[in-house]
């Protein structure tokens, strides 16, 4: 008798293996090009609608005017970017990956596109996981911003899940409410942002930004974690926020965006229709360079001096950046001149615990690392090299009290005899442990750079 369960076993094992086989073997590669011939389709679209599970669209040469939305796990690949366009000229977006009204969306690539023109986003992927959007172009999108509106839906003709776009109406790259995703290998120039990772429709977890140039973007950041409230949550405070947390932002390129209203190299934000969430991610290896408020910049905004529950921003780790050239932060969360990393709890006092700083080389700033807030800051192994003030406890600057804590041991001034000798950075503000510093620079490189890309 055991023998024959072992070869019954074997039989339903065998044709599982048989049905898995069969389905991978179905899926299918279709074909799209400008006069449809050859067996191929003529829109984009159509080759979607048709498209079964796991199918492959390869779409020609050519320049495509559509908004393309997908709904079911599909491969979209272009013939490279510079030859495969789709034009979204008086269009919501280029391509949406639709997870909101397709749950369980996941197994969704796009890759080998320039998208342009779109009304809003050039690609917008929303309640997805294991999106895979590498190797485009986005250029030119958000033609409908900027709106600046006292109202948190401020652009007309959105879905109602975007429930946070005042100052911009949209950008190159947006993830809402997405997991354990990649976005590789794009470029992003002349969008109000570059890249948006926030969470109105769920939790925007484990992604990996990685290896994207995001560059001259006037109106906004350039790579954006945002935590926006849940849609259909009402003021005061709103609902408590799903969170962006555990991403990874690595070996970018960030440079020269927002100069126009303000935007950072790296923005870590919660709106202030709070309680928001960005915590525990990781900014590392990326050039941050001529930015409008910052390389890096962290903001709570809400908080206990608002009677509002307090934001949780905790946990973030910026590694490794080169940061030169940006500019000063503004309005609550104000830094005295041009700013490199800005940890900021603003008017609201929302505590900022476990930020790590380390190993960044910042130069050409006014203020290398400006930190306001009653939480901790662990900064080492930095090179300041700003050549004015390397660390400030700007709390006293913003009119807050001095409640924080920042230790900033273990770095390298910018000469051996440390901070506030002549030719050093030096020190501001009170609450600091800089004690004992290094006499050597930490990069290894003689424009400071090092490895750090």
């Amino acid at each position: 008798m055991p023998e024959i369960r072992r070869k019954s076993a074997l039989i339903v094992c065998c044709a599982s293996l048989f049905a898995v086989i069969c389905q991978i073997g179905m899926s299918a590669t279709l074909c799209v090009n400008q006069g449809g011939s050859s067996g191929c389709y003529s829109k984009i679209q159509s080759a979607v609608s048709h498209a079964s599970a796991n199918d492959v669209i390869e779409v020609r040469a050519g320049t495509y005017k559509e908004d393309v939305v997908i709904g079911i796990p599909l491969s979209l690949i272009g013939a490279g970017a510079e030859r495969t366009i789709i034009d979204a000229t008086g269009l919501e977006n280029g391509i949406f990956v639709d997870g909101y009204d397709n749950p369980g969306l996941r197994h969704v690539t796009v890759a080998g596109f320039t998208v342009e023109n779109a009304q809003y986003e050039a690609v917008l992927v929303v309640s997805a996981s294991d999106v895979t959007v590498r190797d485009n172009r986005m250029i030119d999108n958000d033609k409908f911003g900027p709106v600046f509106s006292p109202v948190a839906s401020g652009c007309a003709g959105q879905p109602a899940f975007e429930t946070d776009e005042n100052g911009d109406c949209g950008g190159a790259l947006h993830f809402i409410g997405v997991e354990g995703s990649i976005a590789s290998g794009n470029l992003m120039t002349g969008n109000a942002d570059g890249i948006l990772l926030s969470d109105e429709t769920a939790e925007t977890h484990d992604n990996l930004i990685i290896h994207n140039t995001v560059k001259d973007n006037p109106l906004d950041c350039g790579i954006v974690l945002a935590s926006h409230p849940p849609v259909g949550s009402t003021p005061p405070h709103f609902a408590p926020h799903f969170g962006v947390d555990h991403n990874t932002i690595a070996e970018n390129i960030s440079a020269d965006n927002g100069v126009k209203v303000g935007g950072a190299g790296v923005g870590l934000f919660s709106d202030g229709n709070g309680p928001g969430r960005a915590s525990d991610n990781v900014i590392i290896h990326n050039s941050l360079t001529g930015n409008g408020i910052g390389g890096v910049s962290l903001h709570t905004h809400v908080g206990p001096a608002f009677g509002a529950p307090a934001d949780n921003m905790d946990g973030n780790m910026i590694i490794g950046n080169y940061v030169a050239g940006n500019l000063a932060d503004v309005d609550d969360t104000a830094t005295p001149g041009r700013v490199g990393i800005n940890i900021n709890s603003g008017g609201g006092g929302s505590p900022v615990w476990g930020t790590i700083i380390s190993q960044n080389v910042i130069r050409d700033e006014d203020v290398d690392i400006a930190v306001n807030t009653p939480g901790t800051v662990d900064a080492h192994l930095n090179d300041l090299l700003g050549g004015h003030v390397g660390v400030a406890n700007i709390c006293a600057f913003d009119g807050a009290a001095c409640t924080g804590h920042i230790n900033v041991t273990e770095n390298y001034w910018g000469c051996a005899a440390g901070p506030g000798w002549k030719g050093c950075t030096t020190t501001s503000g009170t609450n600091l442990l800089f004690t004992p510093w290094l006499h050597n620079p930490v990069a290894d490189d003689d424009d400071g750079r090092g490895d750090h890309h």
